[in-house]
């Protein structure tokens, strides 16, 4: 087996931290990938992995390693698809990652659509309500609703969001509307935030305050939420392009517009700048294009 070979073995067994699903990503047998990562271990004169019978680890040589390998991997892949076209046509494997609920309600759509427009590329969406490290977790193409530190990444604003609260016709009928921050303390409140965090609503345009709000209910999910408050059980505040759909149909409705926080920013990020792939320039400008004409995100 090659030296080459090998290498991909081992980034494929790492990122899968396991010999036979590792094996499978590139077309071999599990006692074939063991015998690339002997080999390479023993050419290193190192361990790579701490193996049990249930788990496959990185030693600490074996992740600075990881990724180091795994960048001179993606430099060939982008040399060979360069010499092959790749870089004018879009092809290959297209890595994207998003929140959960943005990714179901918009996201998904365009990249399905995208997908049908350009057969040569394939993808994958992973879809997390946390801050991704697209460069250290191997990603194409992110989206990400928020204010943007400084950083070497390539960003396109496709949008922005508002924080809202929101209650169904049908409450605010029964409870009527609430026309301060302070007339909540009246309401039937939905919280929605991580367990074992303090539950606060956030306000102000001028000068962003945090209000404690003690809510009938705390959740952990926005969905779960939205769903109650459609249902006319009570009020939650959530960011707009959640209850898109909602304000469409007319089944939410917001309130307290005036002390909304400042909106936030919708951006789509990729890492390489001019130098990136057609599948990812290609994608950029597709999405963008198509989130850009999505009501809730102007």
């Amino acid at each position: 087996m090659d030296r080459l070979q090998s290498l991909r073995i081992f980034v494929a067994v790492a990122e899968a931290e396991s010999f036979a699903v590792g094996a499978r990503a590139v077309g071999l047998s599990a006692p074939s990938a063991t015998r690339g990562i002997n080999a390479l271990e023993a050419s290193l004169g190192t361990r790579l992995f701490t193996r049990t019978t249930r788990h496959v680890r990185l030693t600490d040589v074996g992740r600075a390693y990881f990724h180091e390998v795994r960048d001179i991997l993606a430099s060939l892949q982008a040399a060979d698809e360069a010499a092959s076209g790749a870089a004018i046509t879009p092809a290959g494997q297209l890595r994207i990652t998003c929140p959960q609920e943005f990714g179901r309600l918009y996201l998904a759509p365009v990249v399905a659509e995208y997908l049908e427009s350009y057969p040569t590329v394939r993808a994958e969406m992973v879809m997390v309500d946390r801050i991704v490290n697209i460069i250290d977790e191997g990603f194409d193409v992110a989206l990400r609703i928020a204010e943007l530190p400084t950083s070497g990444l390539t960003a396109l604003k496709v949008g922005q969001v508002r924080r809202v609260v929101c209650g169904s016709p049908d409450y605010f009928a029964r409870h009527g509307r609430p026309a301060s921050v302070s007339d909540l303390a009246a309401h039937r409140t939905i919280s929605v935030a991580p367990l074992n965090s303090e539950r606060r609503w956030r306000f102000g345009r001028e000068g962003e305050r945090s209000v404690r709000v003690s809510s009938a209910l705390n959740l952990n999910s926005v969905a779960a939420a939205i769903g109650l408050a459609r249902s006319g059980w009570g009020i939650c505040q959530v960011l707009s392009y959640q209850i898109g759909p909602e304000l469409e149909d007319g089944t939410l409705q917001t309130v307290l517009e005036a002390d909304e926080p400042e909106a936030l920013p919708v951006h789509l990020l990729h890492v390489d700048g001019r130098s990136a792939t057609a599948k990812v320039r290609s994608f950029m400008d597709f999405a963008a294009e198509r989130l850009r004409k999505i009501p809730v995100l102007r």
